[in-house]
């Protein structure tokens, strides 16, 4: 598989696109003033403690207190997101919250989700640090191997290694850069984490609590810690400054793959020049579309998200169900890419077109969950339910890709439904006939969309207006073209100098 990294950086954001075999199948977007912050290490002070849920809430400066579940507190996090592979975990068990952490209480935690919406942040007090190679875990003494790594004899050799160079009473998790490495290859780079950890509690002695005692990196140092691997052929950055400091980085982590950075100076936006920026557009609408000429419709909600798979153009050629089949097998595989790109998270429910022959079922399922091998975000795939749905949950990490680059509609609140012409005019025709019934004033300006204003001008097949008659009153209707067509506006017309400003703007209606 032929991959390339494309990082587009300025002064107000960077952007980091993955591509594989030319399909964009990530994209990370971090603005100035708003990095992320899982990973982030705190030293927080507990503000209340809540034994029914069996959680507490945390000081770590931020605008919403944290919240700390008591599984957090003991449950190994190994399973912890830097874009690293996942990991064997040990067997803890979870105490009582009471017993656990105390009001006013100081503690160091690490952020494990980004606060969102009216939740704030999630975070863990096992504290994990991730490396190229490895993550260390101060806080529990366990070494883990990816699961990403699937050859059972590497697996035992890498562990075998671990546990014998690993620092005293802690762990580590061997990430898949490790695999073919010997011992040496080790030595730095666990050097440098315990070093890190040492800096941070020397930290977190002195200062008081809520305080940072640790940012994680940025995203550019991020992309070449965990994406810039072996197999990608080039990563082509747009930024001189940036250029510079991602061929230092290579150069003490990866020295082979340093002479694969590139610099690009060919054109002004990058995105636009390697066709990116179109596909990120894409990535954001609702239907898409696949080559086979099916499409799928992707619903997302803060914690659901709904997938519905549709034939569309797609006519197969002679078996009804082969052609069902082979729009799911397509769907499933582009559902899989979809997640990855848009990082969507939660449950996520997919709607297959209904296949009448029960051993199809199982291939949609495992296309699906082969699809989802190259997404280094946890996922589970539970099956298909007596529904005929497929259940599935993606780890939430991050923000997805609509939360850092859309807003909630100002007009529909989120909806996706805004009031339509007809409504809108009623609404004029109501507000109208408040206006009338309780002021001494006759002429009325009445603005609105130029599509409302279609509406107000037609009859009904009785030869009546929408809006009402009143006697002795003047309607005048002035169609602006800046105004949303939920959007009306009635002013009263109380002197003769308005009245003038409105000749050739407005039109009489009675």
């Amino acid at each position: 598989m032929n991959k390339k990294i494309i990082a587009d950086i300025n002064s107000f954001e960077a952007r980091i696109a993955l591509l594989e075999n030319d399909k964009l199948v990530e994209i990370h977007v971090e603005r100035r003033g708003k990095e992320r912050l899982v990973g982030n290490i705190y030293k927080g002070r507990v503000a209340n403690v809540l034994p029914g849920m069996q959680a507490a809430f945390v000081d770590i400066g931020l605008d919403r207190n944290a919240f700390l579940y008591a599984g957090d507190i003991l449950a190994d996090t190994s399973d912890f997101e830097f874009g690293q592979a996942k990991s064997e975990a040990p067997n803890l068990k979870c105490g009582k919250i009471e017993d656990m952490v105390k009001e006013g209480q100081e503690i160091v935690v690490q952020v494990l989700k980004q606060p969102g919406g009216t939740k704030g942040a999630r975070i863990t007090t096992h504290v994990t640090l991730p490396g190229r190679m490895m993550v260390l875990m101060p806080t529990v003494n366990h070494v883990g191997v990816s699961r990403r790594i699937e050859d059972e004899e590497e697996r035992a050799r890498l562990k075998v290694i671990m546990e014998g160079i690993k620092p005293n009473n802690m762990g580590l998790i061997v990430r898949t850069a490790a695999v073919g490495k010997n011992p040496e290859d080790f030595e730095n780079e666990i050097s440098f984490l315990s070093r890190l950890w040492e800096r941070i509690m020397s930290r977190s002695e002195y200062l008081r609590a809520p305080r940072l005692l640790h940012a994680e990196e940025s995203l550019v140092f991020r992309t070449v810690r965990d994406l810039f691997t072996a197999d990608v052929s080039e990563f082509v950055i747009n930024d001189h400054e940036y250029f510079d400091k991602v061929v230092a980085v290579a150069g003490i982590i990866a020295p082979h793959l340093k002479e694969r950075v590139r610099l690009y100076t060919e054109g002004i936006n990058i995105f636009d020049d390697f066709g990116i920026q179109a596909r990120i557009d894409k990535a954001l609408e609702k239907k898409v579309w696949m080559k086979n000429g099916a499409y799928i419709i992707i619903d997302e909600t803060e914690a659901l998200t709904v997938v519905d798979v549709n034939t569309g153009k797609f006519v197969g050629e002679s078996n009804l169900q082969e052609t069902i089949l082979s729009v799911n097998i397509e769907a499933a595989k582009e559902i899989a890419r979809q997640l990855r790109l848009r990082d969507i998270s939660g449950i996520i429910i997919i709607d297959f077109i209904d296949m009448e022959v029960e051993g199809n079922k199982p291939k949609v399922v495992e296309a699906l969950e082969e699809a989802l091998l190259s997404d280094r975000t946890k996922t589970n795939v539970l099956g298909i339910t007596g529904l005929g749905l497929v259940e599935m949950t993606r780890k939430k990490v991050r923000k997805k890709l609509s939360g850092l680059v859309k807003r909630t509609c100002p007009y529909c609140g989120g909806s996706g439904l805004v009031d339509s012409e007809e409504t809108t005019a009623m609404n004029v025709r109501r507000l109208i006939l408040r206006q009338t019934a309780s002021s001494d004033i006759k002429e009325y300006l009445i603005e609105v969309s130029p599509h409302v204003a279609k509406i107000i001008e037609q009859k009904d097949a009785a030869g009546m207006p929408i809006l009402p008659r009143v006697e002795g009153v003047k309607l005048y209707i002035m169609a602006n073209e800046a105004m949303h067509i939920a959007d009306y506006k009635v002013s009263e017309i109380a002197s003769q100098k308005e009245r003038e400003k409105l000749l050739g703007k407005a039109r009489v209606f009675c």
